[in-house]
């Protein structure tokens, strides 16, 4: 069983794993969020496999709790804090987070390197070509840091595994930050959430 919660907005619901950060989806309704989760399974699978853990091939999903959004979930990316953010993070999830996000940037990295400069644009022509997606990544990075205590490191992805890589209470790792559970869950979401969209735009023959 793999306990989920839900993040619901006016337009927008999330849902989001507890267990694998970064394992999480947009839709309309709660039923579509969930299904939508359940179908990327099979993209977040490899990302664990890279980070040495066994993901289960067809999970159950249980959801555990639901949370209001904000008006970051209308804007499409996961801002809610269930009560599980809070828990005490052992040196053992610790590691796991970490070796999480390792993987991930992995493989957005290795994957960028690669896909066209020119990325096919969205149904109103939107969206942004390769170098612009992964300058985006890298400076969202930049301001996620903040909010885990880190100012202008000279190596952020390094400073960012230092701090997630510590034990801590469940508490926010800096005033008025975030929890290490929560920011391993946005970290992860959103260069997983850029990396499927950079997969899926490399197609130029699709159309828009």
């Amino acid at each position: 069983m793999a306990e989920i919660y839900l993040e619901t907005g006016k337009k927008k619901i999330f849902a989001g794993s507890l267990e694998w950060p970064g394992w999480g989806r947009f839709a309309k309704s709660e039923e579509e969020a969930i299904e939508a989760l359940a179908a990327y399974g099979a993209r977040y699978a490899p990302i664990a496999t890279a980070a040495g853990f066994k993901f289960p091939a067809a999970p159950r999903l249980s959801v555990a709790e639901r949370v209001p959004g904000s008006a970051t979930t209308e804007f499409g990316a996961p801002d809610g804090h269930p009560e599980a953010d809070s828990a005490p993070v052992t040196a053992a999830v610790a590691a796991r987070h970490t070796k999480l996000l390792l993987a991930a940037w992995d493989a957005f990295d290795a994957y960028s390197a690669t896909a066209p400069e020119e990325l096919r644009k969205g149904p109103r022509g939107g969206g942004r070509d390769r170098d612009k997606m992964i300058g985006h990544v890298a400076e969202s990075e930049e301001a996620y840091a903040r909010k885990i205590g880190i100012k202008k490191p000279p190596n952020v992805r390094e400073a960012v595994i230092e701090v997630l890589g510590r034990t801590s209470d469940g508490g926010p790792l800096t005033d008025n930050g975030w929890t290490a559970r929560y920011a391993a869950r946005r970290f992860v979401w959103h260069v997983l959430d850029h990396l499927w969209e950079m997969e899926d735009r490399s197609d130029m023959e699709g159309g828009e």
